[in-house]
């Protein structure tokens, strides 16, 4: 393994837009840093569905004030990869792309030692933005890792006149069904709660329940998922188990952070079944000297807390407490 010999003042793990904005802070403060992305460039939100719009409008998606421009009230999916990617190359920030953080040693309180699968780099501050998007909540039940299973959509065209699961009635469950039966799909529900969750996108909402109850798509509510089975499922409803005959099952049930790396490199996590993170919420220091959270990551099972939007304000908070740091000890 190679080793890195120059100190880096801050290696930012993750690329996606928080990870863009700490790069952005960090170079506002003449600091050396490197972003560390496993997958390609925004790695989760090239991985949403192709069709999708943001909750947000492109204002409250702009980073360090650089505008976003859309054709769209909402942006879409794409017009976000191509605003993100601009700024990189623009700012020629500091990215290796397709390498992947194995861990993080801080045994040595003033420095820490990343490794990926590529190299070994030295820091005195670690960044950790690496989102939930990419550990599915799993069902644990029989026939989930079938291949008619998935846990990510992308395009309706594939699902046209196919028998096919939803389960779950997040946005992203929301917005499957309805592109899947709009594209000539034979769309199910399940839905574990009483009803469609308020916090679907308060647009589309009416739409879901409007096609739910002219019969459009079938929902079945306060039900669950049990079997899958190669050509059928089984569903438990209040009024007993029932089979249905099935061609493909999309279990979007949600998504969830690397736990495991979080404890790994020392981070201490709630005991409760939030599983939140420990920082320090006005300088999103952790509990490890040194390393940071920002984005999504710092609401533990509680994705739904944190966004773009309101959490582009972790940069400035990170790169702050660096910064007064590091000039205490230069004045030392």
């Amino acid at each position: 393994m190679q080793i890195q010999t120059k100190d880096f003042d801050l290696i930012i793990i993750g690329g996606g837009p928080i990870g863009i904005a700490c790069a952005l802070e960090a170079e506002k403060h003449d600091l050396s840093y490197l972003i560390l992305e496993k997958g390609c460039l925004v790695n989760s939100l090239y991985h949403y569905p192709s069709n999708m719009s943001f909750f947000s409008t492109s204002e409250k998606l702009e980073l360090d004030e650089i505008p976003f421009i859309s054709t769209n009230p909402k942006p879409k999916k794409a017009e976000a990869l191509e605003y993100y990617r601009r700024i990189v190359s623009s700012n020629n920030l500091n990215i290796h792309l397709f390498e992947q953080v194995t861990g993080v040693d801080s045994k040595n309180k003033d420095l820490h030692i990343v490794n990926t699968n590529k190299a070994t780099y030295s820091t005195k501050n670690v960044v950790v933005a690496t989102g939930f998007y990419d550990i599915p909540n799993y069902l644990n039940i029989p026939g989930e890792d079938l291949p008619k299973v998935d846990h990510y959509y992308n395009d309706p065209h594939y699902f046209a006149t196919q028998k096919t699961l939803v389960v779950g009635a997040s946005n992203s469950a929301v917005d499957a069904a309805l592109e899947i039966y709009r594209k000539g799909g034979d769309v199910t529900m399940i839905v574990r709660k009483p009803e469609i969750g308020n916090r679907v996108k308060y647009w589309v909402r009416p739409d879901i329940v409007n096609r739910i109850e002219e019969g459009s798509i079938k929902a079945y509510f306060n039900a669950s998922l049990t079997e899958i089975r190669e050509n059928e499922v089984d569903i438990k409803t209040e009024n007993g188990t029932i089979t249905l005959e099935n061609d493909f099952v999309l279990l979007l049930t949600g998504y969830r952070p690397n736990f495991e790396f979080l404890k790994n490199i020392g981070i201490d996590l709630s005991e409760d079944g939030k599983r939140i993170p420990q920082y320090n919420e006005n300088t999103m220091e952790t509990n490890v000297p040194g390393i940071y959270l920002a984005g999504v990551i710092c609401g533990g099972m509680e994705t739904h807390k944190w966004f773009i939007e309101n959490s582009r304000v972790h940069a400035k908070m990170i790169l702050a407490n660096i910064t007064e740091k590091h000039s205490q000890t230069s004045s030392v």
